[in-house]
């Protein structure tokens, strides 16, 4: 088993153009009989580095470039190891299956320098990389019926089907840039009125200016999630039969009567057993790559230089 350095790397950038070419190809990191040069890290953090400079400036900019050296680091590191893994497990991509790559890729629209002998190298690369972790990961992970039906209860509200209300409404819209007070003024005289009886229907026909007035205020069906959010959160703790109070919104003043609310409900274990077996089949890849990783850390001989 090898011994892994801990010593910190803090960035590459050099000093100064005197020592720009003597560092051009100098090591960055060795893991295990491959070498990490910092033009290999430099190409893998270029595009990382112009977006960082197009948002950011100044100290924070500074940070955030480091942050994303020490990253490309750890990430170069673990290629190379899964790379090696591959190698000493005897995974192989063809040239064939790389040119079908390259071909698939342009169809899809994307443009490669085929040219450039680093293209196929790094198509090959990627296709070694998805095998050997299909190999090593992936293939030993197994989804249990138990599993399922745990993360099915622990996580009910993500198969909840939206709640449903059978609303109706009295709107009232001010009728001038500064009649708001106005408007309160009509819809709390509204509000007192249904307090005292007087039949809702009749109400919205009479005084509502919602487009829905004309069917009594009728709104209909109506889900969760479809509601302006200010009159969702008033209608959380409102009864079947109830009205709200006055709930102000963009469109004008509301008050909302819940005609009927029906209760919520989970779509059925059955009907949601493969979009869970995807879920927990994800979160266990997760668990058992990181698991994959480490061991390979553990044996390699990994030294960083900077």
């Amino acid at each position: 088993m090898g011994v892994a350095c801990l010593c910190l790397w803090m960035g590459f950038l050099p000093a100064g153009p005197v020592d720009a070419a003597k560092l051009e190809d100098r090591i960055v990191a060795v893991v295990n009989t491959d070498l990490i040069m910092l033009s290999e890290l430099k190409r893998d953090l270029l595009p990382d580095q112009e977006r960082l400079r197009k948002l950011y400036s100044g100290e924070d900019l500074e940070r955030r470039l480091k942050t994303a050296e020490a990253m490309a680091v750890t990430k170069m590191i673990e290629r190379k190891l899964q790379l090696q893994a591959a190698k000493n497990k005897g995974v192989e991509v063809s040239d064939q299956e790389v040119t079908q790559a390259v071909q698939e890729m342009k169809k899809q629209g994307e443009s490669l320098n085929t040219a450039d002998p680093n293209t196929a190298r790094s198509i090959r690369e990627q296709l070694t990389l998805m095998r050997v972790v299909d190999r090593e990961v992936r293939g030993l992970i197994m989804v249990a019926d138990s599993e399922m039906k745990r993360y099915y209860e622990e996580h009910q509200d993500r198969f909840a089907y939206p709640e449903e209300y059978q609303l109706s409404q009295i709107l009232i819209k001010p009728r001038t840039p500064d009649g708001l007070s106005v408007a309160h003024g009509r819809a709390e005289a509204l509000l007192a009125t249904l307090k005292q009886g007087e039949p809702f229907e009749d109400l919205a026909l009479r005084f509502s200016d919602g487009a829905d007035a004309s069917r009594g205020g009728r709104l209909g069906l109506v889900r969760q999630g479809e509601l302006i959010p200010a009159l969702e959160q008033a209608l959380a703790s409102v009864p079947v039969g109830q009205v709200t109070g006055i709930v102000e919104t963009a469109e004008g003043l509301h008050i909302v009567r819940v005609d009927d609310k029906k209760p919520r409900q989970f779509r059925p274990f059955q009907q949601v057993k493969a979009e869970i077996q995807s879920l927990v089949f994800q979160q266990k890849t997760e668990d058992q790559y990181q698991i994959w990783m480490a061991d390979l850390k553990n044996k390699a001989y990994i030294e960083i230089k900077f």
